[in-house]
């Protein structure tokens, strides 16, 4: 598997929110090519640390065991959805942890393996699967839901102001030949999008792909309940931290940060609090962090990341 590449975002970031410890139990529950955890096992596994792995893409895992094959029995992968990390760490007879990583990036190797159907430029089977022995394919999506579905996912989950004519393109092509492939899907597109109102610095599929991605591997679901199953599961001190790329991630993020950040909820004319609620987390980045200019050039997907990080109380 030494064909999978990706590069992690923000490394030195991370290892500095996160401040990985001999001895502790850290999770990365998007494992991809094992850069974030790799630098991770090699400050926790000392001492008897454990670190654990998730991920849905079995390239994903292959790739990650072979990197970190090195570091032994102190690391545990486990194929599978980070939403469910709560089951995953009760199978691993594992009760707490130390810190988390999520990176919601979509890797560099799923975009550019042209079998997967992820990326716009590139012809394939319209797939967008992370986990490619399950569930429902983006073609299956856009061959079967009807057109107010279609729009409300494109408009909502891809924040295209288009969304209501790409839906019925799409409808209309599909009622005269199914949809399978992504160069069908872009030109479909493309027809649906004035080219006079096209954006000069981005390709007018980008966000209707985006949206069937998400929509395909329920990203936004299993970000929240995984997020909050993290959270729920870090000893007093630990740490999360977490990278997303576009505004739905990171308003989540943000949110859920802020709501086990917050203590009393009582209304303010209330003379004592009544209601007894005390915060669970400390923020730690007042404001998303970004990747600095010289990683960007380096690696310009890293452009749109923000990491957000918190502390157990």
């Amino acid at each position: 598997m030494s064909g999978f590449q990706h590069l992690s975002v923000m490394p030195e970031e991370v290892i500095r929110f996160l401040e990985p410890m001999p001895g502790g139990c850290y999770l990365d529950g998007t494992l991809g090519g094992a850069g974030h955890a790799a630098l991770i096992a090699e400050r926790c596994l000392p001492g008897g640390g454990t670190l654990i792995g998730i991920d849905r893409d079995c390239e994903a895992l292959e790739a990650a065991a072979d990197r970190l094959a090195s570091f032994g029995e102190g690391v545990r992968l486990v194929h599978g959805d980070f939403a469910r990390v709560a089951e995953h760490l009760s199978s691993l007879s594992i009760p707490q942890l130390d810190g988390f990583i999520l990176d919601l990036g979509v890797s560099s190797h799923q975009l550019d393996s042209v079998q997967r159907g992820f990326s716009f430029q590139q012809d394939a089977a319209l797939d967008m699967r992370m986990d490619s022995g399950a569930g429902e394919t983006a073609a299956d999506l856009v061959n079967s839901l009807p057109e107010y579905e279609l729009e409300r996912i494109i408009k909502e989950f891809g924040e295209e102001r288009w969304a209501k004519r790409v839906a019925a393109f799409i409808v209309k092509a599909r009622s005269e030949a199914p949809i399978e492939s992504t160069f069908q899907l872009v030109d479909i597109i493309k027809g649906a999008i004035p080219k006079a109102k096209w954006e000069e610095r981005l390709h007018p599929a980008t966000r209707t792909f985006q949206a069937l991605r998400i929509a395909v591997n329920h990203e936004l679901e299993s970000l929240e309940q995984g997020l909050r199953g993290a959270l729920d599961h870090l000893k007093p001190g630990g740490r999360g931290v977490v990278i997303s790329f576009h505004s739905l991630e990171d308003r989540i993020v943000k949110h859920i940060f802020r709501e086990y950040a917050t203590g009393c909820i009582c209304p303010r004319n209330l003379p004592v609090c009544v209601c007894g609620r005390q915060p669970l987390m400390r923020i730690l980045t007042g404001r998303p962090v970004m990747a600095k200019e010289e990683e960007v050039l380096r690696n310009p997907r890293a452009r749109s990341a923000k990491l957000r990080a918190v502390e157990k109380r």
